[in-house]
This record gives structure tokens, sequence and C-alpha cells, in this order.
């Protein structure tokens, strides 16, 4: 692997990378759905359009190398996951005709003997609730601060292997949302709750402003909070000790406050744990099979 991540990479080359294939082959999936539920799907005709032409640009990209390939084949796997996460929500509500929710808050409490986000209650504080909104909201810029470094200290081959590891944790998480679709908690469980949660000064804009990117999404297991920002404390060694040690104080921070929040169900951590520690054990591997040799 080491060969591998240290391989010069060429701006001319017309190959297929390890995310490309990963990123088609998930486009080629979104199709198969697509089809396959076309009278449920109210905008079918729209989204094909856009994974089919999605994907065409992806190759266009790759074959005929210009002077905007090189940024666009290092940097085009984040506005693509989030346009998938976007779809996503719509292939849920054709594809699925009930949840998961009861199912998930049932397994939780016949562990715990509890509702954890009811149980957590307890410890509310408003400077607790705030601090904990904050570090939630900053998941986007933690998981791209490391891309962002890497890119810029010039160490394109960790970047791209960094790219093809967060595409491919956020592209899994999507497979998980499908097949166990749940809102969270924060809906289930509502009826439960005593109070409100209660923040100082940001934590109302900060809740309101994520809704709204993230609409009604079923899109609790796994957490991709959780299995994304151990993917990025993960990849942090590729940029230094100190950062590796910063992440690793984030990172329990951001699962507890999943819970806290009543984001997710404590299952949910679980399976995004699962997840993540299987990408970090395969992904090399897998980068190295899909990855075009001499590379």
């Amino acid at each position: 692997m080491a060969d591998l991540l240290n391989a010069e990479p060429s701006k001319r080359d017309t190959r297929f990378w390890a995310v490309d294939k990963v990123i088609l082959g998930y486009f080629a999936c979104s199709v198969v759905v697509i089809l396959g539920w076309w009278s449920t799907l109210p905008e079918a005709l729209p989204l094909l359009a856009a994974n089919i032409i999605g994907g065409a640009v992806i190759v266009y990209q790759v074959k005929r190398p210009n002077a905007t390939s090189w940024r666009f084949r290092n940097w085009y796997p984040l506005p693509y996951v989030a346009s998938c996460y976007k779809e996503m929500a719509l292939l849920i509500h054709a594809v699925r005709t009930s949840d998961a929710d009861q199912w998930l808050a049932d397994v939780d409490f016949r562990f715990w003997g509890v509702h954890p986000s009811v149980w957590l209650e307890r410890v509310h504080s408003p400077v607790l609730t705030e601090f904990l909104q904050v570090v939630y909201t900053l998941f986007v810029p933690a998981v791209l601060y490391i891309a962002w470094v890497l890119w810029r200290r010039g160490k394109t081959r960790d970047f791209q292997y960094y790219a093809f590891l967060i595409a491919l944790g956020f592209l899994t998480s999507y497979v998980g949302y499908i097949l166990v679709p749940a809102r969270g908690p924060r809906f289930l469980l509502k009826h439960l709750q005593h109070f409100p949660l209660q923040g100082l000064w940001l934590f109302q804009a900060m809740q309101s402003g994520l809704d709204r990117l993230e609409s009604a999404h079923y899109d609790c297991f796994p957490s991709g909070h959780t299995e994304l920002t151990i993917l990025a404390w993960w990849g942090s060694r590729m940029v230094s000790n100190r950062w590796f040690r910063i992440y690793l104080a984030y990172t329990p921070c951001i699962i507890f406050a999943t819970v806290y929040l009543r984001y997710h169900y404590t299952v949910d951590l679980l399976a995004g744990v699962i997840t993540a520690a299987v990408l970090i054990l395969t992904a090399p591997m897998l980068y190295q099979k899909l990855s075009p040799k001499g590379l």
C-alpha cells in the first residue's frame, strides 16, 4: 500500500481511478433502482437524467483531459456524494413503505432499559447543548479539513486515497439508509421528552439550518456522523500526530452529541463504528485493487 500511495499521479492519465469506479458503480445502482421503481418516483425522469449526466461528465473528464480535468477529478467526489445524499431522500420514499424507527428504539430500550436520548435529559444544560450543537455542526468541515490540508501540502496521493475513503464511507452509509430507513428519536420519541433542548446563542439557528439542509431524511442507520468522523480521525494520521490527537478528542464528543441532541439511537452509533472499522481494514486493499496499475 505504501508503494501505491507514494506513486506520482499523472495529470494526463486517462484511466479510471478507484474513486471513479466507486462513484460510477453507485450511479449504475441508482439507475437500476430508479428504473425498478419508476412508477412510484414522481421525480424519476430528472433523477435518471442526473445520474446519467453525472456519470457522463466523469467519463468525459477522464477520457478527454482538459484544463479543468485535474482539479475536477480530485475534488468532484465532494459535490457528487452531497447530491447522492439528496437523491437518497427521494429514493427511500419510493422504495420503502415503512421505517425502522420503532425497531431501533426497541433495540436501544432492551439494551439500556431506558431510551438514551430521554435519559440524557438529566444532564441537560444550555451550555452543554450549545457546545455539542457546535461540535455536531462542524461535522462536514471536520471531514473536509483533512482533505484541504493534504491538498495544500501537495500530498496528492494521500489526498486521493483520503477522498476515496471518505466517498466510500458516505456512499456506504447511503446504502444503510435505504436498507434501514429511520428519522431518529427526536421524531419518534418526542412525546416522551419532558422539554425541548435549549442552547444559548446559536443553537436554534444551527439546528434549523441543518434541518433545512437534511430535510425529512431517513438517515439514521448507520450514523454517518460517527462513521465519517472516525474515518476522518484515522485519515488525520496523514496530516500530523497533533491533528490525530485533536481528532481523537473530537470524535467521542460528536458521537455523544448525536444521542444527546436526539439525532440518533445508540444502535446507529454501533453500526457507524462497525462500518468505519470495516472500511479502515478493507479500503487499502480495495483501493489497490481498483486503482490502475502503475498509478
